[in-house]
């Protein structure tokens, strides 16, 4: 058959997204104010037709074949309502104006005649009733309406429109034209449809049958316990079994009432309640808890530190701290366990050291990440009354342990957050006090447990996010950075041999040279810790491993210096020197982070102007205010430093930290921005090899700051040998290694005075100083280029 057409027309369109309209349907279509506009605007035309088509992402924009409607009127609702009469053909589509429009033409579906065509209608109104019967509550006139449409055409999309199918099916439906072959589509759409409906009509039935079937099991299963009972052949029960277990356990007396009381309970109640599932759950959970149960303390220290030295180098006050417990443990067998924090940037060893403590002592380990947890219940259990409730994890990692005294570490205690279910680091407070926890109280138990034998260890990458109450609980441990030569070491005598073995590399067929791993730390990776140097590591013997499958077993290799850039890459830092250049308005302070110290470059320029300071940088309202009490001293110190009078009110001074996109804060900057103004006004270079920290005062002393170690390590990293301190910090340099002091020298001062004394460039600059005079005279910042 051929389809005929007709002129062509240009109409207003309705964009369906992910729907179909079929002629003979009548539909509800959304549509906005101008939509609503056009509609209004018909209603006193005599040619209301529009076009309904489906959006595409076709470079046409809408599916070629669409419907051609009729725009009855809008709804109470706003929507407007169209009754689709034929199908069109859309030559070419307008998305520009207020209301979409097409050039269309209509297609005339060609006369739907034969045997075939009656019997394919038959077949349809035959699977429509089928249909109609497995859905309840259809009335009689819908099946009558059925015969009443007589067009096979007309019959074909209304049933499509009717039955429940893809868009993909409905749409294939639309643009079959031919009458034969659009009844074959819509015969086989209700075939599927009445398969489903029969499938869940059977499901139906037979869950329906089962239930009944069960309920016939229970009643037999109830007569022939009874009877077995009565013969003395019936086995043991479960609700034996567990009677048994939970009356040889050691438990405290009002844990023991509770636990008979609850077990009298659960042997009254009936197999199928839910309240004995639940009955059951809590007396299993009392029944696997480690009520009396210890492992022996190894209370030997030279053991314990033969134990901890091999798993870790360095981190001497925290080892001191273990075998000080164990040595007051010996003599006192009745010590609670301790409550470290461990605090320190990532990848120092804080988790491993638990795990090495555990192994030292003698006890079981368990960990709990609180990293993310917000919610009081993963740490006190949710209450019984809940479905599904459980312990808390403290209770779980408890049963984990089977022992009453591990170590239990709390890792990423500073990661915990607050909402409406409840603040975790408050539900920690009675975990983390000796004085508490012996009467811990989780909600799901009700009843206590005492927590007072297990080492509780925290740690942290900061201590501030940590609550007071929850901070005053803890001894905190301070955990620094490495050094280069801690690094090395731990390379050459943990991370090399672990990551052979876990490449499958024999250790004697390959080996990494000292000065490789050196220039592996000093060129890829520039952290506190070591976890960087590890992956770096790992790279290295994956591109080993290869080589092996590739060159045969037999093959050896000896990683040296000169081959990193082959096996790593081009070097991603430039490596530490000493060598800095004395440049004016420039000033090199240290700075404490998450992540350990760090240099932090403080730049000022003049520009010609009325006094204004700007501070650039993202710093924060603390140190802010630092550079405005460093730009006062200088002020006030104005006459001493040779300055004029009136030199604040000529220019304007910026003060910017490089790497902007970081935020930046804190006190200690104080002393490098009054040196970077120093150097800026008076025209002398600031001294290359000198790094400063420091908060300063109106009067220009110098106060004590924190993360000296920090700050001291990165600076001996980077190559700087001059540290300029608060004398209060003396105190602080006991922290530092031997051998990094060896090669720093430390100048501790009180006053901003001595500061300038030290960094300032003393004598003739005259190069840098006519360089400077030049480009200022050019209105250009006067800096050298940094």
């Amino acid at each position: 058959m051929e389809q005929k057409t007709t002129t062509e027309l240009k109409l207003p369109v309705f964009v369906l997204e992910g729907s179909v309209l079929l002629p003979g349907a009548v539909a509800r279509l959304e549509t906005d104010a101008a939509g609503l506009e056009l509609v209004r605007g018909l209603s006193h035309s005599d040619d209301k037709r529009v076009v309904v088509a489906l959006s595409t992402e076709s470079e046409l924009g809408v599916n070629p074949i669409a419907a051609l409607a009729r725009v009855e009127g809008v709804g109470r609702d706003g929507g407007v309502i169209v009754a689709a009469t034929g199908r069109v053909r859309v030559i070419e589509f307008d998305d520009e104006g207020k209301v979409p429009s097409a050039r269309v033409e209509e297609i005339v579906a060609p006369a739907a005649e034969g045997t075939e065509v009656e019997a394919l209608a038959l077949e349809a109104r035959r699977l429509a009733r089928d249909i109609l019967a497995l859905l309840p509550g259809v009335p009689a006139q819908v099946g009558q309406a059925l015969d009443a449409i007589r067009d096979p055409s007309a019959l074909a999309d209304l049933l499509a429109h009717h039955v429940t199918a893809d868009t993909a099916d409905k749409l294939k439906v639309l643009e079959t034209v031919d009458p034969v072959e659009r009844l074959r589509l819509v015969v086989a759409m209700l075939v599927r449809r009445r398969e489903v409906l029969k499938a869940a009509h059977d499901i139906e039935g037979a869950v329906q049958e089962k239930v009944s079937k069960a309920e016939r099991e229970h009643i037999l299963r109830r007569k022939l316990e009874a009877i077995q009972n009565e013969l003395g052949e019936g086995p043991a029960s479960d609700t034996d079994d567990l009677a048994k277990k939970l009356g040889e356990l050691k438990l405290p007396e009002d844990v023991r009432s509770q636990v008979d009381k609850e077990l009298a309970r659960y042997k009254k109640l009936p197999e199928q309640s839910p309240e004995r599932s639940v009955a059951r759950t809590w007396l299993q959970w009392i029944a696997e808890l480690p009520w009396a149960s210890y492992t022996d303390d190894n209370l030997e220290v030279d053991n314990a530190r033969a134990v901890l030295d091999a798993d870790h180098h360095g981190l001497q006050k925290v080892k001191k701290r273990v075998l000080q417990f164990l040595a007051v443990r010996k003599l006192r067998g009745d010590l609670k366990g301790p409550i470290l924090c461990l605090v320190g940037p990532p990848g120092v060893g804080k988790t491993s050291l638990g795990q090495s403590i555990a192994r030292a002592m003698g006890r079981k380990f368990v960990r709990v990440s609180l990293g993310g947890v917000r919610d009081e219940a993963e740490i006190r259990g949710h209450r019984r009354t809940y479905i599904g409730a459980f312990p808390g994890q403290v209770i779980q990692m408890m049963k984990k342990a089977a022992t009453k005294n591990p170590v239990f570490l709390l890792d990423e205690v500073d990661k915990m957050s607050i909402d409406f279910r409840g603040d975790p680091s408050s539900a920690l407070l009675e975990v983390l006090d000796p004085e508490q926890n012996s009467t811990f109280l989780d909600h799901y138990l009700d009843t206590e447990f005492d927590l007072s034998q297990v080492m509780f260890i925290c740690t942290a990458n900061i201590t501030h996010p940590i609550p007071p109450a929850l901070r005053d609980r803890m001894e905190i441990l301070r955990l620094a950075g490495y050094t280069l030569f801690e690094k090395v070491n731990i390379a050459k005598r943990f991370l090399v041999p672990k990551q052979l073995k876990n490449h499958g590399l024999d250790p004697k067929k390959f080996t990494i040279e000292e000065e490789a791993i050196r220039d592996m730390i000093e060129k890829y990776t520039r952290e506190a810790g070591v976890r960087n140097l590890e992956r770096e590591l790992a790279s290295v013997c994956r591109k080993l491993a290869r080589r092996v499958v590739r060159e045969g077993a037999e093959y050896t290799f000896t990683v040296k210096s000169d081959q990193l850039t082959e096996f790593l890459g081009i070097p991603r830092y430039r490596p530490a020197t000493s060598d800095k250049k004395s440049e004016i308005g420039i000033a090199t302070g240290l700075a404490w982070t998450e992540t350990g110290g760090e240099i932090l470059t403080t730049e000022a320029t003049l520009m010609k102007g009325r006094g204004k300071l700007t501070l650039t940088g993202k710093l924060g309202d603390v140190m802010q205010e630092s550079a405005q009490a460093a730009l006062s001293y200088i002020r006030s110190r104005g006459a001493v430093l040779g300055l004029d009078e009136d030199f604040y009110r000529k220019y304007d001074i910026h003060i910017h930290v490089p790497e902007g996109a970081i935020p930046k804060d804190g006190p200690s900057a104080g002393i490098t921005m009054a040196t970077a103004l120093a150097s800026i006004l008076t025209k002398t270079p600031t001294r290359g090899d000198v790094a400063m920290t420091g908060e300063i005062t109106l009067r220009g002393k110098v106060l004590p700051i924190g993360g000296v170690k920090e700050k001291v390590l990165a600076a001996h990293r980077l190559g700087i040998r001059t540290i300029i301190l608060p004398r209060d910090n003396e105190k602080d340099l006991a922290d530092i290694p031997e051998d990094i002091q060896k090669t720093l020298e430390f100048k501790l001062v009180e006053t901003m005075d001595e500061v300038l004394q030290i960094a300032l460039e003393r004598g003739d600059q005259p190069e840098v100083e006519k360089e400077y005079n030049k480009d200022l005279n050019k209105g250009i910042p006067g800096t050298v280029a940094h």
